[in-house]
């Protein structure tokens, strides 16, 4: 990649749902590919674009999937019962307008048994869902074990999600095929299709939801947001034959800012990213915990990359290198969530600063000029 990456900066969310629609309309892109992680404002910035549709006098455009969509979704667990527990759906969205004579189940069902090994039916008079898994039991005296099906379980959260994933997929490829009920679609936008994706299942759900996309590449434009990496590069290489564009989403300041990078820089695109954000996190001062284990993430990567054993090793030479490799090995094993960050005191951020810098002193990443002057 030659010269320095494009970055673009926006003051509101607004302005920056309006470049993405005019990188899809103006510029003929089937795609948009935003890494950005937790806490950047991804799930509002998918809401945003889809009110910017309506602002423009269209009733709706976007066939949207977020934390929203799975909202719309809540079980009901019997509890006074316990046998009869179902998934109940808020009919009242106009995300299931005309569902009920689609045939869904056989929709479903295809995409879920990609991913899930149960089964569900769906009724449509009370608006529930209800679940089942066969399993084999084993019969005294017969060498052959029987195959059972149990109904009205409960899956586990991980199994939820996949199923409201592919109830998402079913109604996008409806779309895609040009169903009546969604031909108000132009505009599909999915950010973080399925929380904590192992690397399995990130490149198979990577590689199928581009597949489907590909399809509708002449009938509506795209925009999928992600904070998880392999994710991101997949679907980069998946659509890298087509038009798209790539951007690293990222903020700053106490009244948020907005900045756009362009990169064409995959698959290790995510490394720099997230140097970049730790590295603005440790000029404004606002580290929280999690931060020492997104540190921890990047020394263990190059050290693997320069095969080195330890992440440890990425560190060594420098004054402190045994308080530093403490520390990291420390305060990174704690269960931090970006969604309730709890900030360091004052001599633990002190103490990432220096790590941070003598990582970076050692190994010369090029980051963005903007980390150190973000008020141009």
């Amino acid at each position: 990649m030659s010269g320095k990456p494009k970055i673009y900066k926006y003051k509101s969310m607004t302005r920056l749902t309006q470049k993405l629609r005019y990188d899809l309309n103006s510029g003929a892109q089937n795609f948009v590919l935003l890494f950005a992680y937790n806490g950047t404002g991804k799930t509002r910035l998918s809401m945003a674009f889809k009110d910017t549709g309506k602002k423009k006098g269209i009733e709706r455009d976007t066939l949207y999937f977020n934390a929203f969509t799975e909202d719309l979704f809540n079980w009901d667990n019997d509890l006074e019962g316990d046998s009869e527990r179902v998934l109940k759906i808020n009919s009242s969205s106009r995300f299931f307008a005309g569902v009920e004579e689609l045939e869904m189940e056989n929709r479903i069902r295809p995409f879920l048994h990609r991913y899930g090994d149960f089964d569900f039916s769906i009724d449509y008079e009370q608006w529930t869902i209800d679940f089942s898994r066969d399993v084999q039991v084993k019969v005294r005296g017969d060498p052959n074990p029987k195959v059972e099906t149990v109904d009205n379980i409960k899956v586990s959260r991980g199994e939820e999600n996949i199923f409201i994933w592919c109830f998402f997929l079913a109604i996008a490829q409806l779309a895609i095929d040009g169903a009546e009920a969604y031909n108000w679609v132009k505009y599909i936008y999915i950010d973080d299709p399925i929380s904590s994706l192992d690397d399995n299942n990130a490149i198979a759900l990577a590689s199928d939801l581009a597949q489907l996309l590909i399809q509708g590449k002449d009938r509506m434009k795209t925009v999928i947001s992600s904070h998880h990496g392999l994710f991101f590069n997949v679907m980069c290489n998946e659509l890298k034959k087509l038009k798209h564009k790539k951007y690293f989403l990222y903020k700053s300041g106490g009244a948020p800012t907005y900045f756009l990078q362009a990169t064409d820089d995959t698959p290790f695109f995510h490394h720099v990213a997230m140097l970049t954000e730790l590295q603005q996190a440790a000029n404004s001062g606002q580290l929280y915990t999690y931060h020492f284990n997104m540190l921890r993430s990047i020394l263990e990567k190059t050290a693997t990359f320069f095969g080195f054993n330890d992440f440890s090793a990425c560190i060594q030479g420098v004054d402190d290198e045994i308080l530093y490799a403490r520390a990291l090995n420390l305060l990174s094993h704690g269960k931090y969530s970006v969604y309730e960050p709890r900030e360091m005191v004052d001599d633990t951020k002190e103490l990432f600063k220096k790590i941070l810098t003598a990582f970076l002193d050692r190994y010369r990443f090029d980051l963005p000029a903007l980390i150190t002057k973000d008020s141009k």
